[in-house]
């Protein structure tokens, strides 16, 4: 197994761990020197807070281990397609390489909807590397999403149910 594959695949726990959560199952992890230094996953429902992406917490996370807000010498691997908002703080935070698993055809900006990342308008660019295990990756969140309409639909019973 190449190191892209041994890191995903603890980006992939952070995932799980986001499942467990109920949170949408979006793992992120921060590598310096081959080491890793940041994880995180989504906390959005448990926060309610709309900017607890698992990026942008395992940027905060880093930041914090490198005392700088310069990740020149990190990649960062995460389960998902960076949003805007993360993309955008990835170019920030001048992290040159990104790992990530499955594509977001409805909020990705690094390949599907925009290439922010690969934008030379911008002070800094990214290397990207897509589809590093996207299979897995692609999984979890889809399973996910179908126990959640399953629930959802049977919480509707219910609550009709009751209502008679």
């Amino acid at each position: 197994m190449n190191k892209d594959h041994q890191f995903m695949q603890i980006a992939l726990e952070e995932a799980q761990y986001a499942a467990a959560l109920g949170e949408v199952p979006i793992g992120a992890i921060i590598v310096y020197q081959d080491r890793v230094i940041a994880r995180a996953h989504n906390l959005r429902e448990t926060s309610q807070n709309a900017i607890t992406h698992a990026e942008l917490m395992a940027i905060q996370h880093a930041c914090d281990v490198i005392e700088s807000w310069r990740l020149e010498e990190t990649t960062l691997y995460v389960t998902l397609e960076p949003c805007p908002m993360c993309a955008g703080a990835i170019l920030q935070s001048r992290i040159p390489r990104v790992v990530y698993g499955a594509r977001d055809r409805k909020a990705g900006c690094v390949d599907s909807l925009y290439h922010l990342l690969n934008d030379s308008r911008f002070n800094h660019e990214c290397e990207v590397t897509e589809g590093v295990m996207a299979e897995e990756c692609s999984a979890l969140l889809t399973n996910f999403f179908k126990t959640l309409r399953i629930r959802k639909k049977e919480e509707k019973k219910i609550r009709k149910l009751r209502k008679k």
